[in-house]
């Protein structure tokens, strides 16, 4: 999915100034400022970075892999699964919008790019679906909005089916 045009998103790289953004969510400004390059060196996750045409960041969003248990999908998904105890998915580890940047739906950005990279993806990397953990109510609203579906085992961590997201992006 392209960005628009004052926008691009693309991987974190040593020339991105991450010090000066800020979600105002601790946890999610931390995590930016001091892991993400950590763990994009160490292939624990792909952070990806909205920049307008100065170069500011103004969004983030991490993936990885991730494996989801089967009894914690909704019947609905896990009836069409095979059997086994863990399914390939993907992690939507951490998403934020700078502070200066709210009200653009630059959240819905980054999320429609990281729905559409991680479908794109499974011609490759099998993957069910996309799994979140809203850190939230704001965030579990969010993505409860663009119909991610809670877990049976945790009220936070939130699923979105793969045959879903293809839906929504195959070539008609």
């Amino acid at each position: 999915m392209p960005a628009e045009p004052d926008y691009q998103i693309e991987p974190l790289g040593p020339s991105h100034d991450r010090s000066a953004f800020y979600s105002g969510v601790t946890e999610l400004d931390q995590y930016f400022h001091h892991q993400a390059g950590q763990d994009a060196k160490r292939r624990v996750a792909t952070p990806f970075v909205l920049v307008n045409t100065s170069g500011s960041i103004l969004g983030y969003y991490t993936l990885s892999a991730y494996a989801i248990r089967l009894d914690v999908l909704p019947n609905a998904i896990s009836k069409r699964l095979p059997r086994y105890p863990l399914i390939p998915a993907t992690l939507l580890g951490r998403l934020a919008v700078s502070g200066a940047a709210r009200g653009r739906r630059l959240g819905r950005l980054l999320l429609m790019d990281a729905l559409h990279r991680s479908w794109r993806n499974t011609a490759e990397v099998a993957s069910v679906g996309v799994v979140v953990d809203a850190l939230d109510d704001a965030a579990r609203s969010f993505y409860l909005h663009h119909e991610f579906m809670p877990l049976l085992d945790h009220p936070n961590r939130l699923f979105l089916a793969m045959a879903t997201i293809e839906k929504a992006f195959r070539p008609r």
